[in-house]
């Protein structure tokens, strides 16, 4: 009796273990996990998020960070997903070869961003932006000013080459010291994807965003002189070791299509042409179309 019991036992441990597997394998192809740039949060999960879900029945599970930051976790095996977005072209470089985990061998360039200057409204430095060059008032004595990590973000990087613009084209030396102190100040640095909220919330006085964080939730910007201009690059790509292959796919069609390109429009993103970077055989078939359809 007791041996029957133990071999019932085992076989129904068996039978819901492959239940579990099953339902986890159902989930995985009804969820589709997608890593991007920390600076498209609104647009990924109050817009594009909501849509795709709307449009396809899947599910839309979001992940945002600093490019480098998330490119890190990838390479680390800390983190995996089924689409990529990163804010600049060089960061698919460090996922690409065998010696980065061969995770990506193609991407697309699909959206631009411009590099701004954004402040809060109630800030008591605001009157200052609007009477005084923008590289003036970021010297002013006690303003509280927030970037990210130029090595976990290459808007970090972007804010540091832009300063750098800057002191050569005023004639300031010393401005990017002045500005920002040493490249990883902690008492600037910050998580991208919780720098938007420090200057809504006034714990931040100025800052620098992409336009699409600017127009998207209405903060007031200044555009540095042309010669100074820095935009994010924005890319896609399906990571090599997806989990949802399918999903993933349909993802970055919707993305590409004429309904997402609307969407990015919308939250302040320079649509341009789509343009695939590396092994092209490597692209879905349905994408590619996606893409020739685009031009």
């Amino acid at each position: 009796m007791l041996r029957k019991l133990v071999v019932c036992g085992v076989l129904l441990s068996s039978v819901l273990g492959l239940g579990a597997a099953n339902s986890a394998r159902a989930a995985d192809e009804d969820t589709v996990n997608v890593l991007y740039a920390g600076s498209l949060v609104n647009l990924m999960e109050r817009s594009v998020g909501p849509a795709f879900e709307k449009e396809t029945g899947l599910r839309f599970r979001g992940y945002a960070a600093g490019s480098n930051k998330i490119a890190n976790e990838i390479r680390g095996k800390l983190r995996r997903g089924d689409v990529f977005i990163s804010a600049s072209p060089k960061v698919n470089a460090s996922l690409t070869g065998a010696a980065n985990g061969d995770h990506v061998s193609w991407y697309v360039n699909f959206a631009e961003s411009p590099l701004l200057v954004g402040y809060n409204p109630q800030s008591r430095f605001a009157a200052a932006f609007k009477s005084k060059r923008w590289d003036q008032v970021l010297q002013e004595p006690g303003i509280r000013i927030g970037r990210t990590d130029p090595k976990l973000d290459p808007k970090g990087a972007f804010t540091v080459e832009l300063m750098t613009k800057a002191a050569q084209l005023y004639g300031q030396p010393d401005l990017v010291e002045k500005t920002l102190g040493a490249p990883e100040n902690p008492n600037q640095v910050l998580p991208e994807e919780t720098l938007v909220g420090r200057l809504q919330s006034g714990q931040l006085d100025a800052g620098f965003f992409y336009s699409t964080e600017t127009s998207d939730l209405k903060i007031p910007a200044v555009h540095p002189a042309p010669e100074l201009q820095i935009k994010a690059s924005y890319t896609l790509t399906i990571l090599s070791d997806a989990p949802n292959q399918a999903g993933a796919t349909r993802f970055v069609n919707f993305l590409l299509s004429a309904q997402g390109r609307a969407l990015l429009r919308e939250h302040g993103v320079d649509v341009i042409r789509p343009k695939v970077v590396g092994n092209v055989q490597a692209v879905p078939s349905s994408l590619q179309a996606v893409i020739d359809a685009a031009q």
